[in-house]
C-alpha cells in the first residue's frame, strides 16, 4: 500500500524538478528566516536550520539567498515580517491532515486554505485535534540503487537509527529520534551512501484506508494545499493502493 512516505517522495521529486521556479526557492527563504528568529542561526545548534539548508542547497538555492534568508531571520536585515502557523483537519475519508505554512498574513492564509479544503470535502479543525496522531521524527532517504539494506542497516543503526522503513521501491527510509537525526546523517555520509533526501518530519502513529474511488479527491486536495505559496508541508496518515496512486500521477502528467 502506498501512503505518507510515498507521497512524500513524490513531492520531493517535484521540487526537484521545479527547483529553479522563484516560488520553491520563496517557500525555503521563509521557513529559513522562521528557523533563524526560532532558534538561531548556527545550524549545528538548530536541527530545523540545518534541515532546510541541506534541503534548500539540494534544490540548487544559491548560498547567497540561504545566507541572506538567516541574516532576516536574525533582524540583521530588514524586511517582511513571517510566522509559522500550522492548521489541522480532515480530508476526504477522515484522512487526518497537518498543514504547517509559513506566512506573512495568517488571516488570509487560514481563509485560502479553508477554501482550498471545503472544495475537496475537506474540513478544518481545532489546534490539537489531529496532532496527537503523529509525531516529529528525523527522515532520510537513500536510492536503492546506490545503497543494498545491509549497507544502509548497519551505518545508521550504529548511528542510533529507529527503524528502516521498506514502503518504495525506489528509496530506503531511515527514521530517527529527533536527537539522533544529525548523527545518523552524518554517518551515512561518512560511509559515502548517498541521500535523497534529510529532514525532520511528522510520520503518522496509525493509518486510514482510502478505497481506490475515493483517492483521487484526497491527492487532489493534497496536491493543492502543497501547491500553496504559503504551505510548507502537509502530513497526512492515509494509505491508498499503488494502482490509485498511479492512476493520479498518470493523470497528472
Amino acid at each position: 500500500m502506498a501512503g505518507h512516505s510515498k507521497w512524500a517522495n513524490r513531492v520531493h521529486r517535484k521540487t526537484r524538478q521545479d527547483a529553479k521556479r522563484s516560488r520553491v526557492f520563496a517557500k525555503f527563504s521563509r521557513a529559513i528566516m522562521v528557523a533563524a528568529r526560532e532558534g538561531g542561526g548556527d545550524p549545528e545548534h538548530n536541527a530545523t536550520l540545518r534541515s532546510l539548508i541541506d534541503q534548500a542547497s539540494a534544490a540548487e538555492m544559491p548560498k547567497d539567498n540561504i545566507e541572506y534568508a538567516i541574516k532576516r531571520g536574525l533582524g540583521e536585515v530588514e524586511g517582511v515580517e513571517f510566522e509559522a502557523v500550522r492548521y489541522e483537519g480532515y480530508g476526504p475519508g477522515g484522512v487526518a491532515l497537518l498543514i504547517e505554512c509559513v506566512t506573512d498574513n495568517s488571516q488570509r492564509t487560514v481563509a485560502e486554505i479553508r477554501n482550498l479544503m471545503s472544495k475537496r470535502d475537506g474540513k478544518m479543525s481545532g489546534a490539537g485535534s489531529v496532532t496527537w496522531m503523529f509525531e516529529q521524527k528525523g527522515v532520510i532517504t537513500v536510492p536503492r540503487s546506490d545503497a543494498d539494506y545491509d549497507t544502509v542497516f548497519l551505518a545508521s543503526a550504529e548511528a542510533g537509527a529507529e527503524d528502516i522503513v521498506d514502503e518504495d521501491e525506489e528509496y530506503w527510509e531511515v527514521r530517527t529520534a529527533l536527537e539522533d537525526f544529525h548523527l545518523v546523517r552524518e554517518a551515512l555520509r561518512e560511509q559515502g551512501i548517498p541521500i535523497e533526501r534529510a529532514e525532520l518530519s511528522m510520520i503518522p502513529t496509525s493509518s486510514v484506508q482510502v478505497p481506490y474511488e475515493g483517492a483521487g479527491k484526497l491527492l487532489r486536495l493534497l496536491e493543492d494545499l502543497e501547491e500553496h505559496d504559503d504551505v510548507q508541508h502537509v502530513y497526512a496518515n492515509f494509505e491508498v493502493s499503488d494502482k490509485a496512486l498511479e492512476t493520479y500521477e498518470a493523470a497528472s502528467e
